[in-house]
């Protein structure tokens, strides 16, 4: 049966890491990586290395990732309180090493705290068919207004990167600013900077822009004011 820790544990979805004929990093550190030059349509394009651009294939960690959440862990050396944005790993040259966790620790609880601004949040899921898919992009989004200018802004995305990919670049375009298209447009582009687009995904670059910037909109029309 599936657990919350068993998500947060998930590897991913990576064909080429399933396929023992194919080189993968993370399946065997040093074989090298057949994704990068292969069908790379569901990879990453933030957070890659040249070792391995696979992406973190969970819906709920996007979630966690953009709220106060903290993963308590368990083991010989006693008890761990890990923030959730220093879980898990970006794969630079050491792909199959995944999250902070030690061979010997558990997951125990998962704690996330009651903001009283994630009550006004939103997750998208962006894919290639409307059920049974993973995210090509995802966002979820927690926006408080005040008077007009942005006082809350927590940002993640999915489908884009190794792990779940806190937005920080957008959140601070977004804190303090006017809450408007353009705002919400600034914000996408300074997060999306960095982006490297492959072959078969250089499109999820502009799709993760307009997924930010409606996902945004939607929440200041819809209740991200107060």
């Amino acid at each position: 049966m599936a657990t919350v820790g068993g998500n947060l544990l998930q590897r991913t979805r990576c064909p080429y890491f399933y396929d023992t004929a194919s080189r993968c990093n993370k399946r065997a550190p040093g074989a090298g990586c057949d994704a990068r030059d292969g069908f790379n349509r569901y990879h990453a394009i933030l957070g890659a290395s040249e070792h391995c651009i696979a992406v973190h294939p969970s819906d709920l960690c996007v979630a966690l990732a953009a709220l106060d959440t903290t993963v308590h862990t368990v083991g010989p050396h006693g008890a761990r309180a890990i923030p959730f944005e220093g879980f898990h790993r970006l794969p630079g040259d050491t792909p199959h090493v995944e999250t902070v966790l030690s061979a010997e620790e558990l997951i125990t609880a998962v704690e996330i705290a009651p903001l009283a601004s994630a009550r006004r949040s939103m997750y998208r899921k962006l894919r290639d068919r409307s059920s049974y898919a993973f995210a090509l992009v995802s966002v979820a989004a927690v926006l408080e207004i005040s008077d007009g200018v942005i006082t809350t802004a927590r940002l993640a995305l999915g489908g884009v990167a190794h792990a779940p990919w806190r937005a920080a670049r957008a959140e601070r375009v977004l804190l303090g600013a006017p809450a408007t298209s353009d705002t919400f447009r600034r914000a996408a582009e300074a997060e999306l900077a960095a982006a490297v687009g492959r072959r078969h995904n250089a499109f999820k670059i502009g799709l993760a822009q307009h997924a930010i910037v409606d996902v945004l909109e939607q929440l200041a029309s819809q209740g991200g004011a107060r």
